[in-house]
Formats: C-alpha cells, sequence, structure tokens
C-alpha cells in the first residue's frame, strides 16, 4: 500500500483519481494548490505525487526543486492538459519522475504509478551509504547544490566520461576536481588543459606529444595531456572550442585509449578518465556543424548541469560567509563581522559572473575597502555593484539595504542561525524587488531566478504587497 497525493486545482480529477487510488488498497489525499500541496508534501510524506502544471497560485515546476530538497523525497509525475517541451525539460532536469498529458481515462495513469512504486521500492532496497564527498570550497546546501553533489559522488566511483555544463564561474573546475579527489584514481595526476587557449597549429602536439625533430623547434620529446593523465584524470575545460580538426582522433583516443604522437612510428597506450566541461550548448553546436554528435554522445555519459548563483540565492550568505573567513585568515587579519545591510546588498546583486564573481569581490572588500574595519558593510562593495544596487533602488524610491547592521562576527562565538539572518535579508530584498519592478511579477521573477510560485509563497508570507 502506498501513499498518493494528487495536486490540482480540478476538484472533479483528484475526486476521481483518489477513489481509483483507494479502490487499488491505495491511501490517497489531494490538494487544490502549490501552498496546500507542499505542506501535504512535507506532513504526509507521499510516495507517488502527480502534479499539474497551471495551478491558481503559480506553476507546478516551479516547486520541483524544494520537492526534490526533501530528506526522502516522493516520486513526482507532472501532468498538464497540454503538453510543452519546454515544460518537459524543466520538469525532468527538476528531478520529476515522470512528465504526461492528463490522461483521457483512469486506466491511463495506472501504468505509470505503476512503474514509479516499483522504482521506489527498488530505490529504497538499495543499501544507500551517505557518500562523505572531500569538497573543498564547494559551498552551498541549496537542493539544486545537493543534486549536483548527489552525481558527483555517483560520477566518482565510476569511469565514465562526465561532461560538466554550466554558465562561466559556477565552479566547473572544482566539480570536476571533485569527481577525481573521490575517485580510485585520486593518487594520481588531474590534469587541466583549457581548449580555449589552444592554438590549433600546437593542439596535436599539446594533447598527444611530439618526437624530438617532429617539427621545427621540436629540441626534445615532450609527452602531451593525454599521456601525462595515465592512471588519473584529464579535465578539458572548455571542451566545445577543441578544434574540428582534432575532435575525430581524439574520438578514437576516447574509444581506443591509443594515440600516436607526432612524428612517432608507434602508438602508445593512456588509461586515463575524461572529464570535461563547457559553458556553449553543444547540441546547438553540433546542429551549426562545429561540433561531432559521436564526441558528445561519448562526452557526456553522465551530464552535471552546474546552476548559476542566480538560480539558488539561498547559497549567497554562505559562501560569503565562508570566504570572509577565508581571506581574514589567509591574509591574517582579525575576524570581520557582516551586516544584515551587507547580506541584502549581496542578494540585491545579479552576480553575472556567478561564483567566482561573488569571490573575488569579497577578496577584494576585505583586503582594500575594509582592510582596517572590524565589519563590513556595502559600502565596501565595488563601485558598479553599489551602482547597480541604487539605481534599482532609486526606480521605486526603496532600498534593498535598508535594515540597520546586525553586530556579527564570522569566526567568533555568538553568530546567529543563517534561517534568522535569510529571513531578515528577504524581507528587504523582496520589498526592494517588489518595488523595483513596479509589481511586475514576470519582471520580478526573471531578475530573482526563483519561480512564480516561490515568489508568490516568500511575499504571503512577509506580507509584502504587490502594488497595482
Amino acid at each position: 500500500m502506498a501513499n498518493i497525493l494528487i495536486v490540482d486545482d480540478d476538484r472533479a480529477i483528484c475526486n476521481a483519481l483518489c477513489s481509483a487510488m483507494r479502490q487499488i488498497g491505495h491511501t490517497a489525499s489531494s490538494a487544490f494548490s502549490l501552498e496546500e500541496g507542499l505542506l501535504k508534501v512535507v506532513s504526509e510524506a507521499p510516495d507517488v505525487v502527480f502534479l499539474d502544471v497551471k495551478l491558481p497560485d503559480g506553476s507546478g515546476l516551479g516547486i520541483l526543486p524544494r520537492i526534490q530538497g526533501l530528506p526522502d523525497p516522493p516520486e513526482t509525475i507532472v501532468m498538464t492538459a497540454a503538453g510543452d517541451p519546454a515544460g518537459a525539460e524543466t520538469a525532468i532536469k527538476s528531478g520529476a519522475w515522470g512528465y504526461m498529458e492528463k490522461p483521457s481515462s483512469i486506466r491511463e495513469i495506472m501504468q505509470p504509478l505503476s512503474e514509479a512504486l516499483q522504482f521506489r521500492e527498488e530505490k529504497r532496497s538499495r543499501q544507500k551509504t551517505p557518500l562523505a564527498l572531500a569538497r573543498e570550497e564547494i559551498i552551498g546546501s541549496s537542493p539544486q547544490m545537493a543534486l549536483c553533489l548527489e552525481l558527483v559522488g555517483h560520477a566518482a566511483v565510476s569511469e565514465a566520461s562526465v561532461l560538466i555544463v554550466g554558465e562561466t564561474g559556477t565552479g566547473k573546475e572544482l566539480i570536476a576536481r571533485a569527481i577525481h579527489d573521490n575517485s580510485p584514481r585520486r593518487q594520481n595526476s588531474f590534469v587541466v588543459l583549457d581548449c580555449s587557449a589552444l592554438a590549433e597549429t600546437l593542439a596535436e602536439s599539446i594533447l598527444f606529444g611530439h618526437q624530438k625533430g617532429a617539427f621545427t623547434g621540436a629540441d626534445k620529446t615532450r609527452a602531451g595531456v593525454v599521456k601525462q593523465a595515465d592512471g588519473g584524470t584529464l579535465f578539458l575545460d572548455e571542451i566545445g572550442e577543441l578544434p574540428a580538426s582534432l575532435q575525430k582522433s581524439f574520438l578514437r583516443v576516447l574509444q581506443e585509449g591509443r594515440f600516436r604522437p607526432l612524428g612517432a612510428r608507434e602508438e602508445q597506450a593512456s588509461d586515463f578518465r575524461l572529464v570535461a566541461a563547457t559553458n556553449r550548448n553543444l547540441d546547438q553546436l553540433v546542429r551549426e556543424g562545429g561540433f561531432r554528435e559521436d564526441l558528445l554522445f561519448r562526452l557526456r555519459t553522465i551530464q552535471i548541469e552546474l546552476p548559476s548563483l542566480r538560480q539558488r540565492p539561498e547559497d549567497i550568505e554562505e559562501l560569503a560567509i565562508y570566504y570572509v573567513k577565508k581571506f581574514c585568515e589567509r591574509y591574517g587579519m582579525k575576524a570581520k563581522g557582516i551586516s544584515s545591510a551587507f547580506f541584502a546588498a549581496l542578494g540585491a546583486y545579479s552576480w553575472p559572473g556567478n561564483v567566482r564573481e561573488l569571490r573575488n569581490t569579497i577578496e577584494g572588500a576585505v583586503l582594500t575597502m575594509a582592510k582596517y574595519d572590524s565589519m563590513l558593510f556595502p559600502n565596501h562593495l565595488p563601485e558598479h555593484i553599489r551602482i547597480h544596487i541604487a539605481q534599482a533602488s532609486l526606480k521605486g524610491g526603496g532600498s534593498a539595504c535598508e535594515s540597520p547592521p546586525l553586530v556579527s562576527f564570522v569566526s567568533l562565538g555568538g553568530f546567529p542561525k543563517l534561517s534568522e539572518v535569510m529571513d531578515d535579508i528577504r524581507k528587504q530584498y523582496l520589498r526592494a524587488l517588489i518595488t523595483h519592478t513596479g509589481g511586475n511579477i514576470d519582471e520580478a521573477c526573471r531578475i530573482s531566478g526563483i519561480s512564480r510560485s516561490r515568489l508568490y509563497e516568500h511575499l504571503k508570507r512577509h506580507d509584502i504587497p504587490i502594488p497595482k
């Protein structure tokens, strides 16, 4: 017997499905909004959730990451009246078990239900050992990062090729190193090559090496990165920039584990594990003829998609605390406090450069503007960030950093709970966001990187009105 939850604003559908579930021995309940559905997911711990897309308080797709962030998330089957390819992609990437158009009969829904329950039973029967990952500088406990780290754990214990995708500055090399550091190859080399810096005339030599005299200037025999990574991991950053002339030969190396250095008569072997990364859309490159489809298939046996910092704003505070403490210790400074206004300023900025930009910003603030101060305030941030926040606040007359500073020190006792600080920051940020956008919910979702349903939930919780 399983526990089933139906989240749909059509009461007739809910009643029919609940009745059908009970007739075959399951318990079933229904919810008619996202808010009610989330409460029941938490309180009733269902095994399977049938989730409608269009609900009165937002899209069901928006709460999928929150459902997946639960300790024991249910198998979620997204239902929609009109199938949408983009919606299907969002659902699957957000952790949905399945995506389907609403069936014309109850019988049609029983097959996916049966398969989801069988999958859940097998998943629970496996002995799950928590992975103690070595994850230096991979900071964040958001549901998005939890999913990424779970994939890192799976990738680390395999020999499969891994493709890491994400915007510039999201930490792709950190993830690649974590895969290596948690793998059986961790005692051997981790070799990095940035394909965007490869001159096409030298690319073959850098990859495969060369014999002395193979070309003008080849005064000695040199091993390429493929050989250097023998027994270890080869990380090819910006793989989308790999010259087209080398893609076929590199595909053969992946398939055979053998290559021929320039000027050599005999092939050599190399047992390396490949991890690649890109900020480009390789599928689009394939369609445009700029990347080999068969190589792409070989690269992404496992694919890890890193979220931008905009997509995981709840991690900003944790990242800031980590980097302030790190840089204070690195440069021999006393611990610095962080005001709630500083946190709010970080939350009000869009961080186009992602974690890398946040890291560099905090290092600069600690070393220069706040070098002799005991606490960080918004005025310690670079001018371009302060200008962005000031301009945003002027449009609606509000401010993203209105609250008084909260005295707290990042490496001493008495630091407040993260939840307390986050509540304060969210309220300030959301008030400034709604003022800045003039109540335009679509624009607010775009800027903040959160879903419509989650935005409404936060606004309601903090009693923030939407101007008409």
